[in-house]
């Protein structure tokens, strides 16, 4: 055999193992230094964050993209998940008002929610919402990790939510709408409970499936027109993995009225059910095993031909 035949088995090595580590979830390029508090991101900071729009509407919520292909979002986000025709998704979006030279628009055509769902307030409040066209992977559209089960999200982790939405109670983001970000602690799901009875003409019940984050005397929280975004943490490896979806408040960052999201870890069984092919973080770290057995094979093919 020739010694340009043998470099192609060495090449496919090569490129397989490149090919498994592509497009890693939680792993923004473009990395800036954060800021606490309700501010302007950079372009590409937070590459998974999309803009769900309608045509009658406009900005109507965000979502983060998990694979080429799906986007996750809110239920309610979506009143009526068998009629999509009128949803439009954008990509690599960084201002609602100005020049977005990065981004790409997309069409529904699906839309999956949890069987059961009601309302915000009575949980199950996620939406798995798939392409017609896949996007293209840049250093400003990338995806974001979901956790298994498994992952702990606990009391006092600090977090950052990101979004489109009102600044204050019934105040749109103003001048050309950049993507804001703002960090915020988990609070425990007692310590929520605790905050949202305080008011007995306005208790929440604090479900299983819902995760909070904020500030007990507010002035920090997600608000209208975020619904549907999502709120990362940055894990001990530096990996941003979604802890959970924007789903309610009551107003915008008032006392013991914190945010209130659909805990994704509950809905790890949901997700993998419709999308299979997609790999949560912290589940036996399957995309080693799969870089591993990639690994393998190529020192096996490259033994065979030192044996030659």
């Amino acid at each position: 055999m020739s010694p340009r035949l043998q470099f192609y088995p060495i090449f496919w090595c090569v490129t397989g193992i490149l090919a498994s580590y592509a497009q890693e979830c939680g792993r923004p390029v473009i990395v800036e230094n954060r800021i606490v508090g309700g501010m302007d991101t950079v372009d590409g900071a937070w590459p998974w964050q999309v803009d769900i729009q309608t045509e009658s509407l406009g900005h109507i919520c965000g979502g983060s993209i998990i694979t080429k292909y799906w986007v996750l979002s809110a239920a309610h986000c979506f009143p009526n998940p068998y009629e999509v025709s009128s949803y439009i998704i954008y990509v690599g979006r960084y201002q609602l008002n100005g020049f977005n030279q990065h981004q790409s628009t997309h069409r529904v055509s699906q839309v999956v929610i949890p069987t059961g769902y009601t309302d915000p307030q009575s949980g199950k409040d996620l939406a798995l919402v798939r392409l017609t066209i896949p996007v293209t992977w840049s250093d400003y559209i990338r995806p974001v990790c979901l956790p298994a089960s498994g992952t702990l999200f606990p009391g006092g982790m600090q977090c950052y939510v990101t979004g489109w939405g009102n600044v204050r109670d019934n105040v749109p983001l103003p001048g050309a709408g950049t993507l804001q970000e703002v960090q915020v602690p988990i609070i425990s799901q007692s310590s929520c409970q605790e905050m949202y009875q305080t008011d007995p003409m306005e208790q929440v019940d604090i479900l299983y499936d819902m995760i909070c984050a904020g500030y007990q005397q507010g002035g920090k929280d997600s608000c209208q027109g975020d619904s549907g975004g999502p709120l990362v943490c940055s894990m001990v490896n530096g990996t941003w993995v979604q802890a959970g979806v924007v789903s309610f408040g009551l107003g915008c960052a008032h006392q013991n009225q914190p945010g209130v999201y659909a805990r994704l870890t509950t809905f790890s069984s949901f997700i993998s059910n419709t999308i299979p092919e997609l790999h949560l973080y912290g589940r036996a770290n399957q995309n080693w095993g799969e870089r591993a057995a990639v690994l393998v094979s190529c020192l096996s093919t490259l033994l065979v031909l030192l044996q030659r």
